[in-house]
């Protein structure tokens, strides 16, 4: 009896909510949710180099932290942040481990207020050793996709992400805009 009560609770609640135009409740609607099919994409393809990590004892943020420096350029926290998509207190921790591991190390900046850090010899040995076992993997991706519609894939996020972050921002606008 509760279950029936629920169900008829949550659906009634459902058919109150005035959702715009052409957006209809339920499966669909989720189905068809951007935020939700991203990741989901995400986590699908991530799961194809999660192994890779694993094997080597590091998180993904971690091995992104280490792509990010294998350029060979010392980066600061900041672009690091940005680079790999992660929180300043996540970096923090994860500059601290891949340090403790001796797979990074602090350089000096001409700025005192800002730390550098770079891979050592032993990471970049270390992501050189990822880069070649997860490269089939990525090729793998690349022909089941089609090369093309993958390139043209990366380009749209890229401008979906750029266009995006040129909109306001919602926090800032009158909350009569918002609404």
């Amino acid at each position: 009896m509760k279950t029936h009560l629920r169900s008829a609770t949550l659906s009634t609640a459902a058919s109150r909510i005035d959702l715009p135009d052409g957006i209809t409740p339920g499966h669909q609607y989720y189905e068809r949710s951007l935020t939700v099919a991203l990741l989901r994409a995400r986590e699908a393809t991530m799961r194809r180099f999660k192994r890779y990590a694993d094997a080597h004892d590091l998180t993904l943020p971690q091995w992104r932290v280490l792509r990010a420096l294998a350029d060979g350029e010392p980066l600061d926290a900041g672009t690091l942040c940005q680079r790999c998509v992660i929180l300043p207190p996540s970096l923090t921790r994860i500059l601290r481990a891949l340090a403790d591991r001796g797979l990074i190390l602090q350089v000096p900046c001409t700025d005192a207020r800002r730390h550098r850090v770079a891979l050592t010899d032993a990471g970049q040995t270390l992501f050189d050793t990822l880069v070649v076992q997860s490269e089939e993997s990525r090729r793998e991706i690349d022909r089941a996709f089609g090369e093309e519609k993958m390139q043209t894939l990366l380009d749209m996020l890229n401008e979906l992400r750029e266009m995006t972050e040129s909109l306001p921002d919602p926090e800032t606008l009158p909350a009569k805009a918002r609404a």
